[in-house]
């Protein structure tokens, strides 16, 4: 509601970010508001007056100005969730972002992460296989492609210590993942793993 009334009186475009949109019933969360939400329900002649007043106890009709957009993002790997709820998806486009180990993400490493400037590429290497090998198996599928943030140190690493480092992060975040999705073939995860470490 603060996101809309400062819209109302400012022309630039107002964003509004929910991380995790499925995680909650967004039926309940938005209420009225999404009816309002739709493309064609974005002026004040659609204004619905909501069933909570204003500080003031003032019941006022409300609408959501065309320059405010709502952001949900969620992870659709995450089998312990619902996706969508219908009513919400009619009000939304989607977009896949898929893992992209690019030059924005090279550079990162070298110049803020310290990590070896001729190892990342070959980290890289070994993601992206991972990732194919993901995403042609039939029981996961791209959904469950591993990210940047597994091989993105959150603090600079000292001189020399990216091999250490990148044995870590497969040994205790990467190789527990694969071990979970290859659940009934621990076979498959364990190769995987060898595969990540292969000659490093």
């Amino acid at each position: 509601m603060e996101v809309i009334k400062a819209a109302s009186k400012d022309s630039s475009a107002h964003v509004v970010v929910i991380e995790e949109i499925n995680r909650g019933n967004p039926a309940q969360i938005f209420g009225e508001l999404l009816t309002l939400l739709e493309a064609g329900k974005r002026s004040p002649r659609d204004a619905l007056e909501l069933c909570y007043p204003d500080p003031d106890g003032v019941h006022r009709a409300v609408h959501i100005p065309k320059n405010v957009y709502v952001v949900g993002t969620m992870n659709i790997a995450d089998r312990s969730l619902a996706l969508v709820d219908l009513a919400l998806r009619r009000r939304f486009a989607f977009y896949d972002l898929k893992p992209n180990l690019a030059d924005s993400w090279r550079n990162w490493m070298v110049r803020r992460c310290n990590v070896d400037p001729i190892l990342v590429p070959e980290i890289e290497r070994r993601i992206v296989a991972l990732n194919g090998h993901i995403a042609a198996d039939a029981r996961l599928g791209e959904q469950f492609c591993i990210g940047h943030s597994y091989v993105t140190p959150s603090d600079p690493l000292e001189n020399g210590a990216t091999q250490k480092w990148f044995r870590q992060v497969v040994a205790t975040e990467i190789g527990p993942l694969l071990r979970e999705y290859w659940f009934d073939a621990p076979e498959e995860s364990r190769k995987a793993c060898e595969r990540l470490l292969q000659g490093w």
